[in-house]
């Protein structure tokens, strides 16, 4: 089925007790009168949560209404046979004024035997920070289970975990059962399997305005927790000028960054899935056949399967953005 094109949606805000103003101030998003923007969830076919197309002849249809209509070409043929109309993946960006709890997601066997859904591993690019921001990923020596009760219940947790300062341009591949949280001052990118399940470890004892404090899960927390330990944590690449350069490759996504300075021609004919660009930086111009979409700083836009050759032209000095897509 022809006539598809790159499609964008309109994100979908989340007011959290951390966020902040960033959404707007450096991805020029307008999130309406939400006194602190945390999230925006850039493509999501997470029930309740269902993205909307914001632009062509698509536009007012959701994300899983366009998969049931254009199935394979839209999705790939091979993503559209495990995953039906349920889109994979959940992109977003993250504002964190505040700490965000310290949590662990299960992995897909735990998550389906619990909660009848998909694990989450994920994977976060740093897109701004403050000085002294931090991020956690793992633990800062080798821990079992008994070791990690004592630090719990001792509440000393925050003495097992590994912190690295978090700089822009910074990489972290979160798998299932990684205890992380991303620290105040961090605005990320998020690129995750299409799950809501997460379990809440610690919360630095915060209340809402209710005065209530937030749920935690000890106890579903303590069988999802993967108490392995690495020497790092944070991943390591080098941008090479207009090509793609491999961040995360694993069996629930591939992300790539890709920094060009003039016109480069992607081929996707060996590739069957959709792809995902988030901007990070700059502006540049889709071209396809059926016309060209102009993408802006902070924007996501998907790539259906369908669109095999494709030329993207930089409208600034330096355009800097993420490729996601499923092997």
């Amino acid at each position: 089925m022809s006539g598809l094109y790159p499609i964008k949606f309109n994100p979908i805000f989340h007011e959290k007790i951390w966020g902040g103003n960033r959404m707007k101030t450096i991805l020029n998003k307008d999130y309406g009168n939400l006194a602190n923007c945390g999230e925006s969830w850039e493509l999501s076919g997470v029930e309740g949560n269902i993205s909307v197309v914001s632009n062509g002849f698509l536009a007012g249809n959701d994300l899983n209404e366009i998969i049931e209509i254009y199935m394979g070409d839209l999705v790939g043929d091979k993503v559209y046979e495990k995953f039906g109309v349920e889109f994979p993946l959940l992109i977003k960006f993250i504002d964190a004024q505040d700490d965000l709890s310290i949590q662990v997601h299960p992995d897909d066997k735990l998550s389906k035997k619990r909660h009848n859904a998909y694990g989450k591993t994920e994977m976060w690019y740093v897109a701004g920070t403050e000085e002294g921001a931090l991020i956690n990923s793992g633990f800062n020596q080798e821990v079992s289970r008994e070791k990690y009760l004592e630090y719990f219940n001792g509440g000393k947790l925050t003495d097992l975990l590994h912190y690295d300062e978090a700089k822009v341009g910074d990489v972290f591949f979160i798998p299932a059962g990684r205890v992380h949280a991303i620290g105040k001052g961090c605005l990320v990118a998020e690129i995750q399997q299409t799950s809501d399940v997460t379990y809440r470890i610690f919360d630095y004892n915060r209340k809402d305005d209710k005065g209530n404090e937030r749920e935690l899960h000890t106890d579903l927390a303590l069988d999802a927790i993967d108490f392995s330990y690495a020497s790092e944590y944070k991943t390591n690449y080098t941008i090479e000028e207009n090509k793609a350069v491999e961040l995360v490759s694993c069996p629930y996504f591939t992300t790539n960054i890709i920094e060009f300075t003039e016109e480069i021609e992607k081929d996707y004919n060996n590739l069957d899935s959709f792809v995902i660009y988030m901007t990070m930086d700059g502006s540049f111009d889709i071209v396809t056949d059926e016309g060209s979409e102009t993408i802006e700083m902070g924007e996501t836009v998907l790539i259906p399967a369908s669109l095999d050759l494709i030329q993207l032209k930089p409208n600034s000095e330096s355009v800097k953005i993420m490729e996601v897509y499923i092997k």
